[in-house]
C-alpha cells in the first residue's frame, strides 16, 4: 500500500488547523450557558442546517455508504429517503413547534413539563447511553479506515481512537455549540468535496465510465430498492430499511439533544423550518452521491481485467483502500484523511456538547452553571466516548449494524414516550412508566429469543410505549387540563409561536 506523500499530510494537517482555530476563535465572548450551549438562539438557519446534516451523516456515510453501495444494494437508500418524505415533514408541523413555543434549552424538559421530573431524569439517561455508544462507534469506524491507511498495529490502533477522541473534545470543550456549528459546515465541506473528487476520478479509470457502471450495477442487481420481503432476520430489504427510517432516523431527530438543540439555536420557528430544509436537500444529494461512489467502485474491480476485489480485512475498507492505490494524486488522500477526521468529529463535537448540555440543565442548575464547568463536563464524557469506541467492535459485524441497534434499543423508546405526550391527551406519568417498561422488555425478549435482525428494534421498542402507555394511562388518574397546554399536537395556548 502507497505511503501518504508529505502533501497528504500538509492538506491533512492545514485542515486540523483550521478547525482548532475555530474552536478558539468561538471561544471569545461567552458569557453563560446560555451562549455555550444554543449559541444565544441567534445562530444562522443555513448553517444550523448544514451542521444537522453533517452529524447525521458523518462517519455512518464515509465508512458504511459506499461500502453498502460496492457489496450490498440501494435498499438503504430507503432509509435515507425518509428523512425529506417523511421525517421533516413531522418535525415541521408536530415536533418543532412544540419545542420553539416552550423556549427549552434541553428536549428532555419536555418530559418533566407534560409528565413529571423522574420522566425527565429518565429521558436523559436513555440518550445518554445512546449518545456514548453511537459516538464511540463512530470514532471505532475512524480508527478502522485509519488503520487501513496508516498501516497501524494493534496499539497504534488504539492509540490513534484516544487521539481522535481528545482533539474532537479540545476544539468543542473550548467553543461550545457556536464552535460545533461552523466546524461542522467546513466539516460538511470537506467531506462533500472528497467525495465529489473521488467519484468522478473513479470513473475516469473505468473503461466506458458511467455506462459501465450502469451495466455493471444492473447486471448485479446493485440498484435493487424494492425487495418486500417481510422476513424480519434479513437486514437489508425494503421493509427493513423503512424500519430504520422511522424507528432509528426519525427518534434521531426528534427525540436526541443532539438534533432538537440545533432548532433550539435558531432564532424563530421559521429560521427553524428553514433549517430543516436545508438538512433534507443536502442529506437526500449526498446520500445518492455516497451510493453512487460505491456502485463506482463495484464497477472498478469487476471490469473486464480486473481480479474483483482487493482482500482487506474489513469492508468498510474498500474506499480508502482505492484512494491510496488508484488515486496517487497529490495532496487526494490527505484530503481523504481531512474528509474522514471531518465525518468523525462532526459526529463527536455535536454528541459531547449535547451531552454536557443535558447534564447541566437537567441535572444541575442549568445557566447558574459557570461555562467553565461546562467546559470540564465536556473533557469527562470525551473520555467516556473513548472507552465506548474501545468496547464498539463488541456490538456487530459492520459499523451501520451498531449503530443501527444502539439507536433502535434507545431512541425508539423516547420516541414512544414523545409520541404518547404529543398526540395522546389521556397520557400521564403512570402510563408512559407502563409503556416504557412494556417496550424494554419487548426488546429484552427480541434480542434474547429471536433471530430478528437489529435494524427492527426500534420497531419493538417504540410500538409497545406508545400503544400500551395510551392505554395504561386510563388506569390512572387523567392530566391537569393545563399540564397539556402547549404540549399536544395541535394545542398553541403555552407561549408564543
Amino acid at each position: 500500500m502507497r505511503e501518504l506523500a508529505v502533501t497528504d499530510w500538509c492538506v491533512f494537517v492545514g485542515y486540523l488547523g483550521v478547525v482548532l482555530a475555530l474552536g478558539i476563535f468561538f471561544a471569545r465572548g461567552q458569557r453563560d450557558n446560555e451562549d455555550y450551549f444554543v449559541g444565544g438562539r441567534r445562530m444562522n438557519w443555513f448553517a444550523v442546517g448544514v451542521s444537522l446534516f453533517a452529524t447525521a451523516f458523518s462517519s455512518i456515510s464515509f465508512v458504511a455508504l459506499p461500502r453498502e453501495g460496492a457489496y450490498e444494494n440501494y435498499h438503504l437508500l430507503v432509509t435515507y429517503l425518509c428523512i425529506p418524505l417523511i421525517i421533516t415533514p413531522v418535525l415541521w408541523w408536530i415536533f418543532v413547534p412544540v419545542y420553539h413555543r416552550l423556549g427549552v434549552t434541553s428536549v428532555y424538559e419536555y418530559l418533566e413539563i407534560r409528565f413529571s421530573r423522574p420522566m425527565r431524569r429518565l429521558g436523559t439517561l436513555l440518550f445518554a447511553l445512546y449518545a456514548i455508544g453511537w459516538m464511540g462507534s463512530m470514532v471505532y469506524a475512524t480508527g478502522l479506515i485509519l488503520k487501513a491507511v496508516l498501516q497501524l498495529n494493534e496499539t497504534q490502533f488504539t492509540w490513534t481512537l484516544v487521539a481522535v477522541g481528545l482533539f474532537a473534545t479540545f476544539y468543542t470543550a473550548l467553543g461550545g455549540i457556536r464552535a460545533v456549528i461552523w466546524t461542522d459546515v467546513l466539516q460538511a465541506a470537506t467531506l462533500g468535496g472528497g467525495m465529489i473528487a473521488v467519484f468522478f476520478l473513479t470513473l475516469g479509470k473505468i473503461d466506458g465510465g458511467w455506462d459501465t457502471v450502469l451495466s455493471l450495477g444492473t447486471a448485479d442487481d446493485k440498484f435493487q430498492m424494492f425487495d418486500m420481503d417481510l422476513d424480519m432476520t434479513r437486514g437489508r430489504t425494503f421493509f427493513s430499511a423503512l424500519a430504520i427510517g422511522l424507528f432509528a432516523y426519525l427518534p434521531g431527530y426528534t427525540t436526541s439533544q443532539v438534533a432538537v438543540q440545533r432548532f433550539l439555536c435558531t432564532r424563530s420557528l421559521g429560521d427553524a423550518r428553514k433549517a430543516l430544509l436545508i438538512n433534507a436537500a443536502v442529506a437526500t444529494v449526498v446520500a445518492v452521491l455516497f451510493f453512487a461512489v460505491g456502485t463506482t467502485l463495484f464497477a472498478f474491480y469487476n471490469q473486464p481485467g480486473s481480479d474483483g476485489f482487493p482482500a482487506l480485512e474489513k469492508q468498510d475498507q474498500l474506499m480508502p483502500h482505492f484512494v491510496l492505490n488508484e488515486l496517487p494524486y497529490a495532496g487526494l488522500s490527505g484530503l481523504l484523511l481531512a474528509g474522514l477526521f471531518a465525518a468523525v468529529m462532526s459526529t463527536i463535537d455535536s454528541g459531547i456538547n449535547s451531552l454536557t448540555a443535558v447534564l447541566v440543565y437537567d441535572w444541575l442548575s442549568g445557566r447558574q452553571v459557570p461555562v467553565s464547568v461546562s467546559r470540564a463536563l465536556c473533557f469527562l464524557f470525551g473520555i467516556c466516548v473513548i472507552g465506548a469506541a474501545l468496547l464498539a467492535p463488541l456490538l456487530g459485524k459492520h459499523v451501520i449494524d451498531i449503530i443501527m441497534t444502539i439507536a433502535g434499543s434507545f431512541l425508539g423508546l423516547l420516541l414512544g414516550v414523545y409520541l404518547l405526550g404529543m398526540l395522546v391527551p389521556r397520557a400521564n406519568t403512570g402510563g408512559a412508566l407502563v409503556g416504557l417498561a412494556t417496550g424494554a422488555a419487548s426488546l429484552a425478549i427480541v434480542w434474547a429469543c429471536t433471530d430478528i435482525h437489529g435494524w427492527w428494534y426500534g420497531l419493538f421498542t417504540c410500538t409497545p410505549v406508545f400503544f400500551v402507555g395510551a392505554a395504561a394511562s386510563y388506569l390512572f388518574p387523567p392530566p391537569r387540563p393545563e399540564s397539556s397546554r402547549g404540549l399536544v399536537c395541535g394545542n398553541n395556548d403555552r407561549g408564543s409561536t
